[in-house]
């Protein structure tokens, strides 16, 4: 992109991040409005652990075209996204960082060896982009290595999404497996000597409830993810289950407040923070009739802005529900 094409993109971004201020306060903040957030559809925030460096997924309405972006903050203000170095040739998507920054984890259709075809799936008779686990390495530089696959059975059936890892690197995702059910469900896989041992299946409740999106504490305290035990907003919402101690998981709780709307929340993460949490959301702003009246120009500015029905990354703080069950570091 040349660099007159960044004036108006800019411009139009601080305006964009001005009219989203007091929205923050009360409804969460949408994440770098006109820059992360956009009217194309973004989800899956990865932040390094001193926030300033964001990783997140951007894709078509139709999710066919996933790529991997990765953005700078400075002064405040994140800067325009770059396509990361491992991404931009591979449907590559949901990246997620393992608590020390020195691995990104993500999932892909690329082959296991050069000049092989893609990894595809099948599910009910339909044919689509399958998806392995990779990761990237830190290195010396600071820059990232070669893509590695992950083997193991976790990969079997090449639907596995939304990767988060624990400190003890611990690898829970969510995907769609013998015992699954009808539905997608959450995993977790330990590292053994050998490599990952086979993935088991996080007990949640009945397997009748579609599960997915796994964002895990660090220490294993907690799990949030989407899904819909019943009570959901809207196709599916955030819940959170705390660890036992037993070490099973207590019953999942809808998480409270803005964060679920009527419209979809899923692919969480959490930041860095304290309570920090990332959502994917497709909310959007109400249309109320008569609008005023559109020209062409004011209706395609419109629409191909974030809270037009597109996917967009928010951020919202959970630290109270942490700390009512006991936690608060």
């Amino acid at each position: 992109m040349s660099p007159r094409h960044l004036i108006p993109v800019v411009g139009l971004a601080a305006a964009l991040a001005a009219s989203f201020a007091a929205r923050a306060q009360s409804r969460g903040e949408l994440v770098g409005p006109g820059v992360i957030s956009t009217g194309l559809q973004e989800t899956s925030a990865a932040l390094t652990p001193d926030g300033d460096t964001l990783y997140f997924m951007r894709s078509d309405f139709a999710e066919r075209d996933d790529t991997i972006l990765v953005s700078h903050r400075e002064n405040g203000h994140w800067g325009a996204p770059q396509v990361a170095s491992f991404s931009g040739q591979w449907h590559d998507s949901e990246p997620t960082l393992a608590p020390d920054g020195l691995r990104l984890y993500f999932v892909s259709n690329r082959p296991l060896q050069p000049a092989a075809a893609p990894v595809t799936a099948d599910m009910g008779g339909h044919h689509f982009a399958g998806t392995n686990l990779w990761y990237v390495q830190r290195q010396p530089d600071g820059r990232w290595g070669a893509p590695v696959h992950v083997g193991g059975a976790l990969n079997d059936g090449a639907m596995i999404y939304n990767p988060s890892v624990a400190a003890n690197g611990d690898i829970y995702f969510s995907a769609h497996r013998p015992d699954s059910g009808a539905a997608y469900q959450i995993y977790v896989a330990h590292p053994t000597a050998q490599g990952y041992a086979t993935p088991q299946r996080v007990d949640l409740g009945e397997v009748a409830r579609n599960r997915m999106d796994p964002a895990i504490d660090p220490q294993q305290r907690f799990l949030v993810y989407a899904g819909n035990e019943g009570d959901s907003l809207g196709s599916a919402d955030l819940y959170i289950a705390f660890r036992q101690a037993d070490g099973s998981w207590g019953k999942p709780l809808h998480l409270p407040g803005d964060i679920n709307s009527p419209a979809l929340e899923n692919a969480p993460s959490l930041g860095p923070r304290f309570g920090e949490l990332y959502v994917s959301s497709n909310r959007r702003d109400e249309v109320r009739f008569p609008k005023p009246r559109d020209t062409a120009a004011s209706l395609q500015q419109r629409l191909q802005q974030p809270l037009n029905g597109s996917r967009n990354l928010w951020r919202f703080d959970i630290a109270d529900v942490l700390r009512a069950h006991g936690i608060d570091h």
